[in-house]
C-alpha cells in the first residue's frame, strides 16, 4: 500500500487547514496517510501518526478552523537533521512526502529530495503554497494572503474612522503589518481609501528605506492639512542607515517587530504631537470573520491539485496558481519545480505595484472578492494627499 506523509510548516494562516483537507480528499482510497506533527521538527522526533477513518474525520472537520491541525512553527532544519528526516521516513517505508508552507518549505523539501537521492532512497516531494507575506515565487499568490490583506484593509480602515473622530485629543497612529521583507501586506492597507485624503495616508514597506528627516516632514504636512495622519508600516521596515527593529530571537530566527514605536517616539519628540502606535498582531493570519472565500476555496483547490500530480508522479515540485488572461478573474493551477521556487527567492513588490498602487489595488480586489460594506468618504477634507507621493520620497533599499 502507498505511504504518504503529510506536514504543516512555517506560520500558520486562516485558509492552511482547508489545503490540508483538500489534500486529502484529493487522495484514492488506497494509500496510507501519516500526519508530520509540528512541521519539520515531527520528522526529526519520527513524530508521525497514521490517520484511520475516525482521525480522518476530526482532520476534515478543520477546513473552516485556523492555525494548522497538524502543529507547525519554526524549526532549525540543518543537513544532519535532514538526514535523520530521510532515515525516519525510510524506516517507515515511505516515499511520498507533501507539506504544505512557504519559502523555507519549499527550501526544506528540496533538501529532502536531494539528502534522499544521494541515499539511494526513492522520495517523491510535492509542496502546497501557502503564506500571508505573498513573498512566495512562482505563484501569483499563495493562499492565506488574500484573507490576511483582507484583514488589514479593514482594520485600517476602521482604525482611521476612530482616530477621525479623536483628531482633538490624538493626531497620529502608526499600524504595524507583518512583512518580514515584502510590503504586500502593508500596501493592501489602503484597499479600501475613498478618496485620496482618507487614510492611511502613508503606507511604509521594507523595499523602500524610510529617511527620518522627509519621514518627519511629511506627517507635519499631513497632520496640518487633515489634522489626522494614519501610517502603516511593515514590520520589516528600516529608517535609511539602520536596520531592522527585532523584538527577539527563538531559535536562531529573529522576531521583528518595534519599528512602530520607534516612529511614535521620533514623532513625539519631534513633532510634539500625540503620537499612538499599535500592531494589528495574530489576528492577521488567524481572523476567521476576515476570510476570503476566493482564498479559502483556492487554498482547497491547491491542496486537491497535490494530491492529483501525486496520483500523475509529479515530484519535486510546487503547486503554482497563475492567472490566465481571460476576461474577468481566471487562473490555472500548475507545476513548478521546488528549485526553480528556490533560486527566485523571496517575491517582493514589483516596481510597478510601489510606483502605481491603482495597479496593485485592481490586482488584489478579485481574490478578496466583494465582501466590503462601502464607507463614505471623510467630511471636510481640505487638501487631498497622494498616497503615491509619499511612498516615494522616500529612498530605495540596497
Amino acid at each position: 500500500m502507498h505511504k504518504i506523509a503529510v506536514g504543516q510548516a512555517g506560520g500558520p494562516t486562516a485558509v492552511i487547514n482547508a489545503s490540508l483537507v483538500g489534500f486529502v480528499d484529493g487522495l484514492p482510497e488506497n494509500v496510507e496517510l501519516y500526519g508530520v506533527m509540528n512541521g519539520y521538527q515531527g520528522l526529526v522526533l519520527n513524530e508521525m501518526e497514521r490517520f484511520d477513518r475516525s482521525s480522518l474525520e476530526w482532520l476534515k472537520q478543520h477546513r473552516g478552523v485556523p492555525g494548522a491541525c497538524l502543529g507547525s512553527g519554526r524549526y532549525a532544519f540543518t543537513s544532519d537533521l535532514i538526514v535523520t528526516a530521510v532515515l525516519n521516513l525510510k524506516a517507515r517505508d515511505i516515499h511520498t512526502l507533501v507539506f504544505i508552507g512557504g519559502n523555507g518549505t519549499m527550501a526544506a523539501l528540496q533538501k529532502m529530495s536531494e539528502a534522499a537521492a544521494s541515499m539511494n532512497y526513492e522520495l517523491q516531494t510535492i509542496g502546497i503554497p501557502k503564506t500571508v507575506d505573498n513573498d512566495l515565487s512562482a505563484t501569483d499568490h499563495a493562499p492565506g494572503y488574500a484573507s490576511a490583506a483582507h484583514f488589514v484593509s479593514m482594520s485600517v480602515r476602521d482604525i482611521n474612522k476612530d482616530l477621525e473622530a479623536m483628531r482633538n485629543f490624538e493626531q497620529v497612529r502608526i499600524i504595524e503589518t507583518m512583512g518580514r521583507n515584502a510590503g504586500w501586506l502593508a500596501m493592501a492597507a489602503g484597499l479600501h481609501k475613498t478618496c485620496d485624503g482618507d487614510g492611511p495616508h502613508m503606507i511604509c514597506i521594507p523595499e523602500l528605506a524610510v529617511a527620518k528627516e522627509p519621514f518627519v516632514r511629511q506627517v507635519q504636512n499631513i497632520v496640518k492639512d487633515n489634522g489626522i495622519a494614519t501610517i502603516v508600516v511593515s514590520e520589516g521596515v528600516a529608517f535609511e542607515g539602520g536596520s531592522q527593529v527585532q523584538r527577539e530571537v527563538v531559535n536562531g530566527r529573529a522576531v521583528l517587530g518595534g519599528i512602530s514605536t520607534e516612529m511614535e517616539q521620533l514623532l513625539r519628540s519631534e513633532l510634539g504631537l500625540n503620537v499612538r502606535s499599535e500592531n494589528l498582531g495574530m489576528n492577521q493570519r488567524s481572523a476567521m470573520w476576515a476570510v476570503s472565500s476566493r482564498d479559502h476555496q483556492e487554498a482547497y483547490e491547491v491542496g486537491k491539485q497535490a494530491a492529483l500530480y501525486l496520483e500523475k508522479g509529479y515530484s519535486n515540485v510546487m503547486i503554482s496558481i497563475q492567472r490566465s488572461d481571460a476576461i474577468g478573474y481566471n487562473y490555472d493551477l500548475k507545476s513548478v519545480p521546488l528549485e526553480q521556487v528556490f533560486i527566485l527567492g523571496e517575491r517582493m513588490l514589483p516596481e510597478t505595484f510601489i510606483s502605481n498602487p491603482a495597479d496593485f489595488y485592481s490586482w488584489l480586489e478579485p481574490l478578496i472578492g466583494d465582501q466590503v460594506r462601502r464607507y463614505p468618504p471623510a467630511w471636510k477634507r481640505r487638501k487631498p494627499h497622494d498616497l503615491k507621493y509619499h511612498k516615494l520620497e522616500f529612498g530605495r533599499s540596497q
